[in-house]
């Protein structure tokens, strides 16, 4: 039994896979934060180009 609590403590294969699941969720995180700021200013811009382009 402590030999496997040992192996389990020491075994480290997830923890590279965690890594990478909270650094993907940091830029999600941030991709959705510029995206919610910077909203109207790209409906508007969208708006402006659809405008144009049916003229």
């Amino acid at each position: 039994m402590l030999s496997m609590i040992k192996r389990l403590w020491s075994e480290e294969r997830g923890q590279g896979m965690t890594e990478y699941g909270l650094i993907l969720a940091l830029i999600v995180i941030g991709v959705i934060t510029i995206l919610a700021t910077m909203g109207d200013t790209l409906i508007e811009k969208f708006t402006e180009v659809s405008d144009g382009l049916n003229k």
